[in-house]
């Protein structure tokens, strides 16, 4: 993942109403949640879980499908995984690299 994506991806889930919505998506496992049954358990007007939604959707990390009338939205685990991959890729490196220094010296 580059680092524009992540950045993306972080801005879209920095809103604490997008957040929860991610939230309750992940939480719902490979089903994912009807907009309606979203809307009723984060009691979000519409309009609004709409608007959050859609933020969602263009960075990736949910997808959408229709299924009638009824639209399914679901966490994109994949984009999730390269996300945490991503912010974890590099953790303590520095840390054992500093180490190394300070021994040799």
């Amino acid at each position: 993942m580059k680092l524009d994506e992540a950045a993306a991806h972080l801005e879209a889930l920095g809103n604490p109403t997008r957040l929860k919505i991610y939230r309750a998506l992940i939480r719902a496992g490979g089903a994912g949640l009807a907009v309606g049954r979203l809307q009723e358990k984060l009691k979000i007007a519409p309009s609004t879980l709409s608007h959050h939604i859609k933020a969602l959707v263009v960075v990736g990390l949910v997808t959408q499908v229709r299924d009638a009338t009824t639209l399914i939205c679901h966490a994109n685990y994949e984009v999730m995984r390269e996300l945490v991959g991503f912010l974890v890729a590099e953790c303590c490196t520095e840390s054992a690299e500093t180490k190394d220094a300070k021994t040799a010296a």
